[in-house]
C-alpha cells in the first residue's frame, strides 16, 4: 500500500500518523505542495494524507496550487482512494465536498476536550486534544459527525467509508508542538479557547500519548471499512 503526505509547511509534519503508516507496512511518500511540487497520478495512491498549514483554503490567489489540490482531492475522494485531512487538510476535504470554510466564532489553540457524536466506537465519550486552528466549515452533505468542542462543533467527520476529516490534532507530539511553537507563537493570546504555551507544554506531557492512541483506532478502523468496500 502507498500513502501520499501532503504537506502545506515544513513544520507541519505527519508525527504520530507516520508512526501509524510505517508501523503498518505503508510505502509512504510526501508531496510537498508549499514548494510546487506537483501532485502525484491518482493511480500513484492508496491513501491521500491531507497535513495542516497556516493558509487558508480561501487563498486561491495567494497560494495558486490550492486550486488544483482541491480538485485531486475531490478526484481521490470520488474514486474511492481513502483520504484522511487534519487541520488544513480536514477543511481542504470539506471545501472539496463543496462546503464553505469560513473564520470561527472562537480560535482554538491548546489542549481542549472534544466530545464524542453518535456514538462512534472507536472514540471515548471526552478527550482532550490539541487544537491550533482558527477557521471552521460546514459539515459536507452526506457526511457524519463523529466529535465536536464546545468551541468548533465540527471537529471530526467521516465522508462514506473512505474519508476521515479531523479539525483537531491527534498526531501531535512534543517535537510536533515545538515546531508550531517556533512559527506560529504570535497567535497565541491566552482567552477562554486559546492556552499559555506553559500549559500547552504540561497539557502535551499528559494528553498526547493518549491521543495518539485515539489516533491509531481511528485509523485502524478507516482501514478496516476500506477494505470491507
Amino acid at each position: 500500500m502507498k500513502a501520499i503526505i501532503l504537506q502545506h509547511e515544513p513544520f507541519e509534519g505527519p508525527f504520530a500518523v507516520l508512526d501509524w503508516l510505517e508501523d503498518n507496512g505503508f510505502e509512504v511518500h510526501f508531496t510537498h505542495v508549499y514548494r510546487n511540487e506537483p501532485l502525484p497520478e491518482p493511480d500513484e495512491v492508496d491513501w491521500l494524507i491531507i497535513m495542516g498549514g497556516s493558509m487558508s483554503v480561501n487563498d486561491e490567489k495567494e497560494f495558486p496550487w490550492l486550486v488544483e489540490e482541491k480538485k485531486f482531492i475531490r478526484h481521490c475522494i470520488d474514486v474511492n482512494k481513502v483520504v484522511v485531512g487534519i487541520c488544513l487538510g480536514s477543511q481542504l476535504i470539506a471545501n472539496s465536498l463543496g462546503s464553505k470554510v469560513y473564520k470561527a466564532k472562537n480560535k482554538e489553540i491548546g489542549w481542549f476536550p472534544i466530545l464524542r457524536e453518535n456514538n462512534e466506537n472507536t472514540l471515548p465519550s471526552k478527550i482532550k486534544v490539541f487544537h491550533w486552528h482558527g477557521e471552521t466549515f460546514d459539515l459536507p452533505e452526506g457526511s457524519r459527525l463523529i466529535a465536536s468542542s464546545k468551541a468548533c462543533k465540527n471537529q471530526i467527520f467521516q465522508y462514506k467509508n473512505n474519508v476521515l476529516a479531523m479539525q483537531c490534532h491527534l498526531e501531535m507530539t512534543p517535537l510536533a508542538i515545538a515546531g508550531m511553537f517556533d512559527n506560529c507563537s504570535d497567535e497565541i493570546k491566552p482567552d477562554q479557547y486559546i492556552q499559555t504555551i506553559d500549559d500547552m507544554i504540561a497539557g502535551t506531557q499528559r494528553n498526547a500519548t493518549k491521543a495518539n492512541n485515539i489516533l491509531f483506532s481511528l485509523l485502524d478502523s478507516l482501514r478496516e471499512k476500506a477494505l470491507s468496500k
